[in-house]
């Protein structure tokens, strides 16, 4: 993943330096090796600091998700929507296959099957990472490449969906085969209009009761 340039200063140097520091024991030990006090010595900070600013392992993980969505790399803007979500998942198979990225992500997914804060912390990550990723499908809208009513973010969850499966279930790398098709399948998605609010269909109705007065709605009320 990318990172941008952000502004310095005392504290940030120090959040900067303990978040390092958690990432790298998070994806030589897991979570069951991060302690605050490692992290403290692994950052070359007191371990009053850290314990007082972040006070548990779990909110020093989902500060750490919290830096990473704000130094993730910005939409692409290429000006073609199979352009833009092509650069999308590339992004993510650089990620992904990045030793430490990889790593890294791996940990938190497993830290967040057994901890509810890690949970909701990486459920914001991504829903943060979809919110700037998504105008790519407006923009496709608005330049005629897409149909009204689109859901954006449902198109970037269904792209990206297969490149995570392939990372979590299988052990060879994402391939660039991956990331085409993945493309190639969210495309196809867009223009056969699977994205829009008809794709779901009418609500089923509900099954159908007998009433209390014994008159049937929907079946016939066997007589006793």
């Amino acid at each position: 993943m990318t990172a941008v340039t952000r502004p310095g200063g005392r504290t940030a140097a120090v959040r900067d330096a303990v978040l390092r520091a958690a990432a790298d024991l998070l994806v030589e030990t897991g979570l069951e090796g991060l302690e605050l006090a490692a992290v403290a010595q692994r950052a070359g900070v007191g371990k009053s600091t850290v314990y007082r600013r972040w006070g548990t392992v779990a909110a020093l993980v989902a500060d750490l998700l919290v830096d990473m969505a704000d130094t993730s790399s910005r939409r692409p803007a290429t000006g073609a929507l199979s352009t833009d979500l092509l650069a999308a998942a590339k992004l993510i198979r650089r990620t992904l296959t990045d030793p430490r990225q990889g790593a890294l992500f791996k940990a938190i997914i497993a830290t967040a099957t057994s901890d509810p804060t890690t949970a909701q912390a990486l459920a914001a990550f991504y829903r943060k990472r979809v919110d700037e990723v998504s105008p790519v499908v407006i923009d496709a809208v608005d330049r005629g490449e897409a149909p009204d009513g689109v859901d954006a973010r449902e198109v970037i969850r269904h792209l990206s969906a297969p490149l995570y499966y392939r990372f979590l279930t299988d052990t060879a790398p994402i391939s660039a085969a991956d990331v085409r098709r993945s493309v190639a399948l969210t495309m196809a998605g867009v223009q056969a209009g699977v994205f829009g609010p008809e794709a779901a269909g009418p609500t089923p109705p509900g099954p159908r009761t007998t009433t209390p007065t014994g008159s049937a709605t929907g079946r016939r009320r066997t007589e006793s």
